[in-house]
């Protein structure tokens, strides 16, 4: 499937009842947005194409963005733009990779896509915000058009907005994994009145929480900030165990660093009274399956129990 022919038309829509024995009569759902395309899934696809329209409408043949070793943005990016036509470029955090490619599966899809990698050491990567940086890399690469890392602009939002639907409407909570923010600012812009967002950050600390506001227009919202398993790209055995468990209950497969937090998080309130009697709750699978592989190899690196979700 090509990620234009995607791009050209509404994703289909698809909540997936989940199974489970649950008290006071709570029903969840997860809108499978895992599948609206292999590579470039989930909130990824969402992102991304307000952005590639804005790139094409500037007559911008680059992409430049950021990520880490394991980025779901930086794979998807990479094949997006091979697809639309773009050349890209990944500004990746960690200068010891640089020789590492062929071991990291991410960018080795990456670069397979045609994308251009510069590594930067960690402090570096942490002034990819400043206007200083951001001009010695025009210096270096010329024009580009610019994707914030984790893909969370304005347009990204705009694109984010789009998940929820005319279908979604019986639902009263709409939860999902928070990263950079975006995801979550398109849901509570397009959710009901009636419709309360929860977010469950995959990172220790409540900064998102400001970043969040300068995008939302509505107070129906909340973070919870308890399911994080020890910070961004954490996992512990429990979390693998549930994975494979939930995986062997509902054929639906989920990421470790974001969607499986957040759906251990919502079944754990759910046991501790958090939502009323009769709720209606909608869990929203943002993607990023293709960074189970890599997980994978450092599990086994360690020694560890791995993901397994296909038959």
């Amino acid at each position: 499937m090509r990620f234009d022919d995607t791009f050209a038309k509404t994703p289909f829509q698809l909540n997936q009842s989940i199974k489970i024995n649950l008290p006071k009569n709570i029903s969840v759902s997860i809108k499978r947005e895992d599948l609206i395309h292999p590579f470039v899934s989930g909130n990824k696809f969402r992102k991304l194409k307000y952005n590639l329209l804005q790139a094409k409408q500037e007559n911008t043949s680059t992409l430049l963005t950021f990520g880490g070793a394991y980025s779901n943005h930086i794979a998807a990016v990479a094949f997006a733009g091979k697809e639309q036509g773009f050349k890209t470029i990944g500004i990746i955090r960690g200068e010891e990779l640089v020789n590492k490619i062929q071991e990291n599966p991410t960018l080795k899809f990456a670069q397979e896509c045609g994308m251009d990698f510069e590594f930067v050491t960690r402090q570096e990567y942490r002034l990819k915000e400043e206007l200083e940086f951001i001009t010695s890399l025009k210096k270096k690469w010329t024009d580009f058009y610019l994707i914030p890392e984790g893909g969370t602009n304005a347009l990204a939002i705009k694109g984010c907005q789009e998940i929820l639907t005319d279908i979604d409407t019986e639902f009263d909570y709409v939860c999902c994994a928070v990263g950079t923010g975006g995801t979550i600012s398109g849901l509570i812009n397009s959710a009901l009145p009636h419709q309360k967002v929860l977010g469950f950050p995959a990172l220790k600390g409540d900064f998102l929480q400001d970043e969040i506001c300068t995008f939302v227009n509505s107070k129906h919202w909340e973070l919870i900030h308890d399911y994080h398993f020890g910070g961004y790209g954490k996992v512990t055995p429990e979390l693998i165990s549930f994975i494979n468990d939930f995986y062997k209950e509902t054929k639906i497969p989920l990421d470790p660093i974001y969607t499986a937090k957040m759906v251990v998080g919502v079944l754990d309130l759910i046991q501790n009274n958090y939502f009323p009697e009769n709720s209606n709750i909608l869990l929203i699978h943002t993607g990023g399956l293709q960074g189970v592989a890599g997980m994978n190899t450092k599990l086994k690196n360690k020694k560890l129990p791995l993901i397994q979700i296909h038959d």
